[in-house]
C-alpha cells in the first residue's frame, strides 16, 4: 500500500506541469493547479516515506521490457533521508513559483518551466529507490536533461547558455563514468540488480576500479571539488527556485550515489576513506574561499554548496575509515553527521536560494555592490536570509550546529582509534572548524552588504517586500531548521535506522548515547530565551532618537555617501588576499585611494575558477587549435590522398589481424 503511495505521488510530480503548460499566457488558474498537483504529491511523498519509517522496508517489483529489466523498486532508511527534504523542498518551490516566475509575466516559458520542474522531482525521487543499474541509469539522465533544460530557461542570457551547456558536458561526462561502474558492478554481482549490504570484497582490483568510478562519477553530480566546474554558472543562471531544488536537493543525488555504492563493499581499504576525507577538506576550505571572493549572491551561495558538500564528505570519510577498521563508533557518528547535514543543507540552503531571490525579484539584480540598505524595505527577507545564515554557518540554535557536531564527535573519536593511521583523522577537525570561521565571514559581508548600510543604486532604494507566496516557503524552511536545532532528538531514530543500513558494524554503536541531543536541546532552548529576553530589552530601550543614527558601514559620519560604504570586494580583501595562492584573484580597476587628496579611486577584483579557467578552458583551446591544424594538413580536397589514406587503413588492419 505504501508502495503504491510513493509511485502516485511520483505520478503528481511528473505531470503536475501540464496544467500550466496547455493553459497559456497570463492563466492563473493552470498555474495554481499545476502548484496544488506538485503539493499534493510532495505531500502524499512526505507522508509515506514518514509511515515507512515505522514498518521495515519497502519493496516493489513490476515487470519491465528491458534486457534483465524488472522494475524493483526499495525504500529503507537512507533512501529516507534523501527523499524528505527531497518532497518538503519541491512542494515549497511550487508555491514560491507562483509569486517568482508567474505566467501572467513570464508567458508560456512559465508553463515549460513548471512542466520540467514536476518531471526534475519526479527522476529526484525515483533515483533513491530505485534498486536496478538500468533504472537508475535512466532515470538519471531524465534528471540530467531536465537540469539542462531548467538552467536554459533564459536562453536568450548568453549567461545561461554557457552555464546549461557546461552542466551538460559535465554531467555526461559523469555518466560515462557511471555506466562503467554499474557494468563491471553487474559483473561482480552477477545481475543488474544493486547487491545486498557488504557483500562485495572491497580488497579485490575490481573493487578499487569501482570505488574510482563511483567517486567520479558521483562527484560531479554532488559538486565535489575538483569536480565542482558546473555548479557555480548553473546555480546562477537558474530561476532561484530551480536554484533551491538543485543545490538543496539535487546535487545530494551524488552523495546518495556514493553512500549506496560504498555499502555495498566489506573489507573498504583504509585509502577509500583518506581519499575521500582529503577531498572533503579540499572542498570545504576552497569552497568557502570561493564564496568570499564572488560579488554575485548566487554564485556566492553556488560556492557555498561546495563547502557544504565537503563537510558531508568529511563525516562520510570518518564513517569508511571505521568501516575499513572494525570502528563501529566511527562508523556511526561519521555516517550520522554526514546524513544529517544532507537533510539540514537542503533545508538552510533552500532557504537562502529563496531569500537571494525575493531580493532579486525586488531589486532586479545579483550584484551584490549595487544593493545595500535592504533592511527597513524587506525586513522579512532579510529575516529569513538572516536565519539561513546562522544556520549554514553552523551557530545554534539552528540545524546546521547539530549536524556539524556530531562530524566533530567523529574526528574528535578518531583520535582515541587503537589504529595511529586513524587517529590522524583528528587533523580535520581544525580544518572543519576553519570553515565555519571562514563561513561567519562570508555571511558577516553578504547580508551587511546586500541588507545593511544605505542602497547602492536606485533599484535598492524602490526595493519592497515580496509576496506572501513567497515568504510563506521560507517561513516553513527557517521553521524546520529552528525544530531540527532545537530539537534534534527527532532524527535520531532516522539516523540510527540509515547507519544500520550502511553498515553492519553500526549494531555495535548506541548513537543515542555518543549524539547528546538532549544537551544540544537544553543549550538551544536557552539561547532562545536569552534572545527573546535581549530582543524585549532592545525594544524597551527603543527611543525616536535611535532613527537619527547614522547607519551602520558608514564609519560612523552622518550623512556619508554610499561610495563610504564597504563593498564585497573591499570587506573580503584581507581574507582573500590569504588565499590569493590558490584563488589567483586579480584586481582589475584601481586599488587604493594615495595620499590627502586623492582622485575618485575604484577597486574591481575577479577571482577566476583555477580548474575551468585556468586549466579547462586553455586546455580546450589548445586542443581545438591542434586539432584544427591536424584537419587542414589532413584534408587536402584532393581524392587520391583520401584513397592513399583508406589504403594505409586496409593494410594496417590486415596486419594486425594476421598478427594477433
Amino acid at each position: 500500500m505504501l508502495v503504491n503511495g510513493l509511485l502516485l505521488s511520483v505520478i503528481l510530480l511528473f505531470f503536475s506541469g501540464v496544467p500550466a503548460l496547455i493553459s497559456g499566457r497570463g492563466a492563473v488558474v493552470g498555474e495554481r493547479l499545476a502548484a496544488a498537483l506538485l503539493i499534493a504529491g510532495a505531500l502524499l511523498g512526505l507522508g509515506v516515506t514518514s509511515a515507512s519509517l515505522c514498518s521495515s522496508p519497502l519493496s516493489a517489483s513490476i515487470f519491465w521490457e528491458m534486457p534483465d529489466g524488472r522494475l524493483l523498486l526499495g525504500l529503507d532508511a537512507i533512501s529516507a533521508v534523501f527523499l524528505l527534504p527531497a518532497f518538503l523542498i519541491l512542494g515549497l518551490g511550487g508555491i514560491y513559483g507562483l509569486g517568482y516566475w508567474p505566467q501572467a509575466r513570464h508567458g508560456s516559458s512559465a508553463g515549460v518551466l513548471r512542466l520540467i520542474y514536476g518531471i526534475l522531482g519526479a527522476s529526484i525521487v525515483l533515483l533513491p529507490i530505485s534498486r536496478n543499474s538500468i533504472l537508475f541509469l535512466v532515470v538519471w539522465e531524465v534528471m540530467a536533461l531536465c537540469g539542462f533544460l531548467l538552467i536554459i530557461t533564459e536562453r536568450q542570457k548568453e549567461e545561461a547558455r554557457r552555464a546549461a551547456y557546461l552542466y551538460l558536458f559535465a554531467t555526461h561526462t559523469a555518466t560515462l563514468a557511471l555506466f562503467a561502474f554499474f557494468i563491471l558492478l553487474a559483473r561482480e554481482n552477477g545481475s543488474f540488480v544493486f547487491p545486498a549490504i557488504a557483500v562485495l570484497n572491497g580488497a579485490s582490483p575490481v573493487a578499487q576500479a569501482l570505488f574510482l568510478l563511483a567517486l567520479f562519477g558521483f562527484g560531479v553530480k554532488a559538486g565535489l571539488m575538483p569536480f565542482h566546474i558546473w555548479l557555480p554558472s548553473a546555480h546562477a543562471a537558474a530561476p532561484s527556485h530551480v536554484s533551491a531544488l538543485m543545490s538543496g536537493v539535487m546535487i545530494k543525488i551524488g552523495i546518495y550515489g556514493l553512500v549506496r555504492s560504498m555499502s555495498f563493499f566489506y573489507a573498504i581499504p583504509a585509502w577509500w576513506g583518506w581519499l575521500i576525507l582529503l577531498l572533503g577538506v579540499v572542498s570545504g576550505i576552497m569552497g568557502v574561499v570561493y564564496a568570499l571572493a564572488q560579488h554575485d549572491v548566487k554564485r556566492l551561495l553556488a560556492y557555498h554548496s561546495v563547502e557544504n558538500i565537503g563537510i558531508i564528505l568529511i563525516g562520510l570519510g570518518i564513517a569508511m575509515l571505521g568501516a575499513s577498521t572494525g570502528n563501529a563508533t566511527l562508523v556511526t557518528l561519521g555516517l550520522a553527521g554526514a546524513l544529517l547535514h544532507v537533510i539540514n543543507h537542503g533545508l538552510f540552503k533552500a532557504l537562502l536560494f529563496l531569500s537571494a531571490g525575493a531580493v532579486i525579484q525586488a531589486t532586479g539584480t545579483r550584484h551584490i555592490d549595487a544593493l545595500g540598505g535592504l533592511l527597513p524595505r524587506m525586513q522579512w527577507t532579510a529575516l529569513f536570509f538572516l536565519g539561513g545564515a546562522v544556520a549554514i554557518c553552523g551557530l545554534p540554535p539552528l540545524n546546521g550546529f547539530v549536524s556539524e557536531w556530531l562530524v566533530y564527535l567523529g574526528l574528535l573519536s578518531a583520535a582515541g582509534a587503537t589504529d595511529p593511521d586513524v587517529a590522524l583523522a583528528v587533523l580535520a577537525a581544525p580544518a572543519l572548524a576553519m570553515i565555519g570561521a571562514l563561513a561567519v565571514a562570508c555571511f558577516v559581508k553578504v547580508f551587511g552588504v546586500v541588507f545593511l548600510g544605505t542602497p547602492r543604486s536606485e533599484a535598492a532604494i524602490q526595493a519592497g517586500e515580496v509576496g506572501p507566496t513567497m515568504l510563506l516557503p521560507m517561513v516553513v524552511l527557517l521553521f524546520t531548521c529552528l525544530l531540527i536545532g532545537t530539537l534534534p532528538g527527532l532524527t535520531l531514530p532516522l539516523l540510527k535506522q540509515a547507519v544500520k543500513d550502511f553498515s553492519p558494524l553500526a549494531t555495535g554503536a548506541d548513537l543515542n548515547r555518543l549524539a547528546p541531543a538532549g544537551a544540544i536541546s537544553l543549550t538551544a532552548l536557552l539561547l532562545l530565551v536569552l534572545l527573546a529576553v535581549f530582543g524585549l530589552w532592545q525594544r524597551r530601550q527603543g527611543s525616536p532618537a535611535a532613527e537619527n543614527r547614522p547607519p551602520t558601514w558608514s564609519c560612523g559620519f552622518i550623512g556619508s555617501a554610499p561610495r563610504m560604504q564597504y563593498t564585497a570586494s573591499s570587506f573580503a580583501e584581507m581574507l582573500v588576499g590569504l588565499f590569493r595562492w590558490g584563488l589567483m584573484t586579480e584586481t582589475k580597476e584601481g586599488g587604493r585611494a594615495i595620499g590627502f587628496f586623492p582622485q575618485t579611486a575604484r577597486m574591481l577584483s575577479v577571482t577566476p575558477d583555477v580548474i575551468l579557467d585556468r586549466l579547462l578552458y586553455p586546455t580546450s583551446r589548445l586542443l581545438a587549435w591542434i586539432s584544427f591544424n591536424i584537419r587542414r594538413f589532413l584534408q587536402h580536397g584532393v581524392i587520391g590522398i583520401y584513397l592513399l589514406y583508406s589504403a594505409l587503413t586496409l593494410i594496417f588492419l590486415l596486419f594486425f589481424v594476421l598478427r594477433y
